[in-house]
This record gives structure tokens, C-alpha cells and sequence, in this order.
């Protein structure tokens, strides 16, 4: 494992939504180094849906050799990231994380910037499932 933090890669059927989401969670994980955290959303031609090759290239680009954990939105989002995982399709230490989408991403991010490992920051996006508003 390398000295940098894991990346975080947001896998949507719309580049908005990742985008947004990568946003915000950025925006709540500042007061410090920002993990890197890259949105994965939509097909090449800006439709809804899900691109092999957007996520590959968002993967790389958030991986610092400490792990990438991907979170994805619906459906074929996970279908698609677990495919590429049994295709060796991703950066090493990749790893479908299994959480909600905001408040996982949220919390992977704040997670991964503090400089927790792999296991910790996919924990802590799984414990958003815990999170409740009522």
C-alpha cells in the first residue's frame, strides 16, 4: 500500500447526479486534504446509464495505490462495477462498496481523507445504512 489516501469513485446512471454528489461530499469532507473523489455517471454521449470506460478512467484517476472504493447508485451501476471487478478491469485494492449513495459517498469521503484504509472507509459508507431521520 502507498503513503496516499483511497480514492473514491461515485458510479451513477447520470454524470449530474455523480457530479453533484462528488460535489457535496467534497464540500463536507473539507477542513483539510480532500481524499480524491471522481464521478463515473452517464454514457459517452451524455445519456443516462452506465460506461465501463467512465469508470475505468475514473478509477485510475482517484487511485493513489491505497485502494479504490466504488460506490454506485442502482442496478446495472453494480452490475456493471462487479463485472469489471471479476474482469480485473480496475485498479488493484478496488472494491464495490456496499452503501447509500449520498450518505455513503459522504461518509467514504470524510473517511478516506482523514487517511483511513480500505476496510475503514468501506465501513464507515456501509454504517450510513444505520443513519436514520426519523
Amino acid at each position: 500500500m502507498s503513503g496516499g489516501p483511497v480514492g473514491i469513485v461515485l458510479v451513477s446512471h447520470s454524470a449530474r447526479v455523480a457530479e453533484s454528489v462528488a460535489e457535496l461530499a467534497a464540500g463536507l469532507a473539507a477542513g483539510g486534504a480532500v481524499a480524491p473523489v471522481a464521478a463515473a455517471g452517464g454514457t459517452a454521449d451524455g445519456g443516462l446509464g452506465t460506461s465501463a470506460e467512465r469508470i475505468a478512467a475514473a478509477a485510475r484517476e482517484v487511485d493513489r495505490g491505497a485502494g479504490v472504493a466504488l460506490i454506485a447508485d442502482l442496478g446495472s451501476a453494480v452490475l456493471t462495477v462487479k463485472a469489471m471487478l471479476a474482469d480485473d478491469e480496475l485498479p488493484p485494492q478496488s472494491r464495490l462498496v456496499d452503501a447509500p449513495f449520498v450518505e455513503g459517498a459522504v461518509a467514504a469521503l470524510v473517511a478516506a481523507s482523514s487517511g483511513a484504509p480500505l476496510d475503514a472507509v468501506a465501513s464507515a459508507a456501509q454504517e450510513a445504512y444505520d443513519y436514520r431521520k426519523g
